[in-house]
Parts: structure tokens; C-alpha cells; sequence
């Protein structure tokens, strides 16, 4: 079934390796906070760490309870890394079949710029409006998560209230 896409874009300063080293660094997940009804994430441990990344399982456990496995499916550090979301618990679980997420890198002369692009996959087309409408609380949840992380970057003085 065609999935529902979106892409958030943001400018870090950062290098494209170290917001691929925070991905890594499970302790960061818990800064999603979700937006509206859309859960945070509470929790996030390894499954497997595979030694190339590649194929890593990360089981995330979110605010309301739900949880799911997020799979590192492709790893290049300087350019690009994506995920697969599958595994959900009710109520998503009904929706859809799985979620892919790509972070796109593009380095910059103070920093690199972010693109986070989403495919959510409907688990049949009554399900559809359903899912997007988590679609647009994810949009929302990711474009804020992208300033929170771009903020992080900067000297306190510089950073804007949230």
C-alpha cells in the first residue's frame, strides 16, 4: 500500500558523524517528546548492536505505554542513516505495518543540514485517515525535535526559549 511521506528540514551545528553518534547514544531518544495525544519516548534500549550498525534493533518503549523495535537498516555516517519501525503494540498496531525514517546529511561550512523524511505504511486503506492524521502530531513532533536538537548546539546565550 502507498505510504504517507513528509520530511522535516533543520540546520545543526554539528558535523553529519556526530548527529549520527547521537543516534546512537539511546540516552538522546528520550528527548522526543511527542506532541498532542502523539507519545514521547520513555525508553530505549539495544536488542542486538551489531559491530557495522547495520542491523542494530533498538526496542522502544514510548510515554503511554505502546512500544516497538526500530531497526538500523542503512549507516553511512557522513551521508545518511535510516531506520525501520515495525513491531508496534496497539493501538498503532492496527494502523499500520511499519514506519521508515531517513536522516539526510548535508554538510555545510558551520554545520550540517538535516533532512528527516518519513514513510508511514498503512495497514490497509481503511486505516489510512487515521494514520495520517499521526502523521501531521509526527510532523509536528519531529520538526520540533529537529529545533531542540539544533538549540542544543548553541551557547546558552544564543538559545531561544521553547
Amino acid at each position: 500500500m502507498r505510504p504517507i511521506r513528509f520530511t522535516c528540514c533543520d540546520t545543526l551545528a554539528l558535523a553529519p558523524a556526530d548527529i549520527a553518534c547521537r543516534i546512537l547514544d539511546l540516552g538522546n531518544w528520550i528527548g522526543f517528546a511527542g506532541y498532542g495525544v502523539l507519545p514521547g519516548i520513555q525508553a530505549a534500549e539495544y536488542e542486538v548492536r551489531t559491530p557495522d550498525v547495520v542491523g542494530t534493533l533498538v526496542r522502544v518503549t514510548n510515554t503511554d505505554g505502546s512500544s516497538h523495535v526500530e531497526e538500523i537498516t542503512e549507516w553511512d555516517p557522513d551521508k545518511a542513516v535510516r531506520l525501520r519501525m515495525t513491531g508496534f503494540t496497539p493501538p498503532l498496531s492496527r494502523l499500520a505495518t511499519a514506519f521508515e525514517e531517513e536522516w539526510e546529511f548535508e554538510k555545510l561550512d558551520k554545520g550540517t543540514r538535516v533532512a528527516r523524511s518519513f514513510q508511514l505504511y498503512p495497514k490497509t486503506a481503511v486505516a489510512r485517515p487515521a494514520l495520517w492524521l499521526i502523521s501531521v502530531l509526527l510532523r509536528r513532533a519531529i520538526a520540533r525535535h529537529l529545533r531542540q536538537m539544533r538549540d542544543l548546539g548553541r551557547p546558552m546565550t544564543d538559545r531561544h526559549p521553547a
